[in-house]
């Protein structure tokens, strides 16, 4: 031990290992809370490994508003952690490092949550133990992470609602409303690379953690270490398995959401390919898609559970390659459409035919707008919303995603409220229109039938019709409080089903909504920073953007700066937007550029906005194609000079 604590002074005195990863590193040596964690140290040391040093150590990894995300995995993964070798291309061990996702960060936010949740459970007089339910992915240590969660939680007295099985994120947000569960924590890291493993937390309402929770289990975390004394015997809690009951109960609420069931028996059998990417999604979707009449033709390779997505370069529905073997059988089975679910099951991606009969990639913008669309024009077709009660119907998007949606929203005389990046803002309005509701329709909200709420939410509140963001991820439904993956697979069948119904395929329809509200198209990129380094140049360049915001940009000059960090900012419905680190600059012309630093990821991330109105009427399917042409254009010359900005920027 004195040997390495030596090297790892000489390192940080010549400056290869930063004052922080040598404190770091040196308390976790002190606690020897890890049997393995001196041989890895040393194994990188002695080989001279410090910025991978530096990366695991640099910090200990933040529990934030939604919980934790890091690597699992390190860069480069020592002898110790890798053990004799698994088939499945596992490492044994999960990455040792304050600054990774692994059993003592784990163990450590479970602490914290579990602690503040007991103290919330008996503040509020609620009658018996608190619970919290827990669900899991595919990804590579996810069963463990769920078993020492589970452990944690138990011991410090809190019982276990421990998924028998793999499942989806939104079905875990309906356990916890289902069972009245105190929490719930999924471990999960969405759509991430396979090195990437992570933690989110949920309230008593089935959504992500808003305050005053969120920062209550923070302080709570930051108390202490991944140590805690169990309490006795008889105070802990049990570890009570759930499973097929929630799945069937889950599903009878899904198919509440098809505004028209009879629309699949009567045009032709829609035919979608779908493909779980590896991940959680075949659970729910193969049985629903087929029970409403759907032939669903998996895709083999990618239905295997598998952490390392080996048939992908990532697990991600936004990337056309994710797409590639589904939309290859999709060819060769002549299927209407693909579908593609992330290994949390909470975003989907969709290739759909054209009128040529060419399958094309559609974006989360699109997707979502097929749907505000759809389901807003169908509502009042079949008199469940009206000219009387419109006014109590409400779509809900991020700030985000395109203007498209707020469009439609309107044009039916709808209102559209926008939020702050993340599903949980969207969560957190569900949560307050429910609370708007007469108490003796909240005391049993969770057990009444999806109609009665409705009418008692158009009566007397708001009804939520949708929410969604640009990133892939909808929500259609009250009873789950995040995106949901399961209903916009059906759901989007749905839409694919009324066009069928009408003659046209999907993207007709889009063009046709294009032609009455106008063009609209959106860009997402992003610049990624890794490591300690990498987080200092994304804090450079979020600085940059407000201290000296441009004045132009490509050529056309910024006309307004909207920073929701340091300005006081309200939604439609008069509620302040909570600060976050986020700048739109919009130019002449109406176009915008919004910069965000990611909350998962070591990304800065740009979402740039173009949209041409008809001047009146309606655009022609002639000025529709010259005027998409240009758009697209401008969008790419508009990135090109952010780049080449951000550089400058950053340098």
């Amino acid at each position: 031990m004195s040997t390495l604590l030596d090297s790892i002074a000489a390192a940080e005195a010549a400056g290869t290992l930063l004052a922080s990863s040598a404190d770091n590193i040196r308390r976790m040596l002190a606690r020897g809370s890890s049997p393995i964690a001196e041989a890895v140290i040393s194994e990188l040391a002695s080989s001279d490994r410090w910025e991978e040093l530096n990366n695991r150590f640099f910090r200990t990894m933040a529990f934030g508003t939604g919980g934790l995300r890091g690597k699992t995995i390190g860069e480069v993964v020592t002898k110790v952690e890798a053990g004799p070798g698994r088939p499945d291309g596992r490492p044994e061990h999960a990455c040792i490092g304050t600054n990774a996702m692994n059993d003592y960060n784990l163990a450590r936010a479970t602490r914290g949550l579990a602690t503040y949740v007991r103290e919330w459970h008996f503040r509020e007089n609620r009658p018996g133990r608190p619970s919290i339910a827990i669900s899991y992915d595919t990804r590579f240590f996810s069963r463990e992470f769920a078993d020492l969660a589970a452990k944690v939680m138990t011991d410090l007295g809190c019982d276990a609602l421990l998924f028998e099985g793999p499942r989806s994120t939104p079905e875990l947000s309906f356990a916890v409303r289902h069972k009245n569960a105190a929490a719930g924590i999924n471990i999960t890291a969405s759509h991430n690379p396979p090195g990437y493993n992570g933690y989110k937390v949920y309230f008593d309402d089935g959504a992500q953690v808003v305050a005053p929770h969120d920062k209550g289990i923070i302080d709570q975390v930051n108390a202490g270490e991944d140590t805690y004394e169990a309490l006795p015997e008889a105070e802990r809690g049990q570890v009570i398995k759930i499973g097929r009951e929630i799945d069937e109960a889950y599903m009878d609420r899904l198919l509440k959401l098809i505004v028209d069931p009879e629309l699949f028996h009567r045009t032709p059998k829609l035919k979608t390919v779908f493909t779980p990417l590896h991940g959680v999604g075949g659970v729910i979707v193969v049985p629903m898609l087929h029970h409403l009449g759907v032939e669903c033709i998996p895709v083999p390779s990618q239905m295997v559970p598998d952490g390392l997505f080996p048939t992908v370069k990532s697990p991600n529905p936004e990337y056309p390659e994710a797409l590639k073997l589904g939309m290859e059988l999709a060819d060769i089975e002549k299927a209407d459409l693909v579908q593609a679910t992330d290994p949390d099951d909470d975003r989907m991606g969709v290739a759909a035919r054209d009128a040529s009969g060419k399958l094309v990639l559609l974006t989360g913008n699109q997707i979502g707008s097929l749907m505000v669309w759809y389901r807003l024009m169908r509502l009042f077709e079949k008199g469940i919303l009206s000219g009387a009660n419109r006014e109590h119907a409400v779509v809900v998007k991020s700030l985000v995603t395109t203007d498209l949606q707020k469009e439609i929203a309107l044009g039916f005389g709808v209102k559209c409220v926008e939020t702050l990046t993340g599903f949980k803002y969207i969560g957190a309005k569900q949560r307050t229109y429910e609370e708007k509701l007469p108490a003796e329709i909240r005391a049993r909200y969770r057990e009444l039938s999806e109609e009665v709420t409705r009418e008692a939410r158009l009566k007397d509140s708001m009804f939520f019709v949708f929410g969604g963001e640009e990133s892939y991820g909808y929500n259609t439904g009250d009873f789950v409080r995040d995106k949901d993956g399961n209903a916009a697979v059906i759901c989007f069948a749905e839409v694919a089903a009324y066009a069928a119904s009408e003659g046209i395929t999907v993207v007709t329809l889009l063009d046709r909504i294009y032609s009455e509200y106008g063009f609209y198209l959106e860009r997402g990129e992003s610049l990624t920073f890794d490591g300690a380094e990498g987080a200092a140049k994304i804090r450079k360049l979020v600085d940059s953007y407000a201290g000296n915001p441009p004045v132009e940009i490509a050529g056309a000059k910024v006309i307004s700066v909207l920073n929701y960090d340091t300005q006081d900012i309200h939604d439609s419905e008069g509620e302040l937007i909570p600060k976050e680190a986020m700048i739109t600059f919009e130019t002449e012309g109406g176009w915008k550029v919004t910069v965000r630093p990611s909350g998962t990821e070591p990304k800065i991330k740009y979402y740039l906005y173009a949209s041409e109105k008809p001047v009146s009427g309606t655009l022609s399917a002639e000025e529709l194609a010259t005027t998409k042409q240009r758009v697209a254009a401008g969008l790419e010359n508009l990135w090109q000079w952010l780049k080449i900005d951000a550089a400058s920027r950053a340098a």
